[in-house]
């Protein structure tokens, strides 16, 4: 049987081993995906010892770029990135190569590209963690031009919550959640952006999707923008990453 799996911390509200396993069992896959759940980036080595039948993994918070330096190679996405979330174990001649690529960025762009036509040009991405890194990408390969959003100043390039000024928000009409704000059973909190200045101009993406409809979509469906959840994101990414495992997408 084959092994596939996750690792991160925690992992209880974790969606893929469910996805996996029933994919496995509807098309009668001799195969099974199980949660790896370690503290450290260290145990790493150990999951890989200890697990001779794993072909795949995907890789979740926090380790999206502190897994890098255990991989053999990764792919040009990946490395624009700076993030990985899937594991391609490739055990050619005896010798096992682990080679990582990113497909949140495949899931994100084929699940927000049909909701932006040309008028789009600007974007804010919440968040700068490994996510927020494929998101900015992304956009950028999509035609859009995104700036990091964060609590603090972190490096000229980027503005915080306190720059988003009117002439900031009019400009840019795409704004992508990529932080953990408003994620269940926190439904209460949203992200610090000043929501009054939304329009039905502006595109809301929030990467949550866990309530179905977070505080920072109700919020923009309120001034007419338009919104959307990731779950389809997820599961595009979740497609691209079996592609990934299977040696269909290089």
């Amino acid at each position: 049987m084959d092994l596939y799996g996750l690792i991160g911390y925690p992992l209880s509200h974790s969606f893929s081993r469910s996805f996996f396993n029933d994919k496995f069992a509807a098309e009668q896959i001799d195969a099974q995906y199980v949660n790896f759940e370690i503290p450290s980036i260290q145990e790493f080595k150990s999951v890989i010892k200890n697990n001779p039948a794993l072909k795949g993994l995907n890789v979740t918070i926090p380790y999206k770029e502190q897994v890098i330096p255990f991989l053999d190679k990764i792919n040009d996405d990946s490395k624009q990135i700076g993030a990985v979330n899937v594991i391609a174990f490739n055990r050619s001649k005896g010798k096992l190569k682990l080679i990582g690529y990113n497909s949140d960025i495949i899931g994100f762009k084929n699940s927000i590209e049909p909701l932006i036509p040309s008028k789009h040009e600007k974007a804010l991405v919440l968040g700068t963690g490994g996510s927020a890194k494929a998101i900015y990408l992304g956009l950028k390969q999509l035609g859009v031009d995104p700036v990091y959003v964060s609590r603090e100043k972190i490096s000229p390039d980027m503005l915080t919550y306190a720059e988003l000024l009117p002439e900031v928000m009019e400009s840019h009409t795409i704004i992508v959640n990529c932080t953990p704000v408003g994620m269940w059973p926190n439904v209460d909190a949203c992200p610090d952006i000043p929501y009054h200045l939304l329009t039905k101009k502006h595109l809301l993406y929030d990467l949550l999707y866990n309530p179905n409809e977070t505080l920072f979509m109700k919020e923009g469906k309120k001034r007419g923008a338009t919104v959307k959840n990731g779950l389809e994101m997820l599961l595009l990414q979740a497609f691209a990453g079996w592609d990934f495992w299977q040696g269909i997408v290089k």
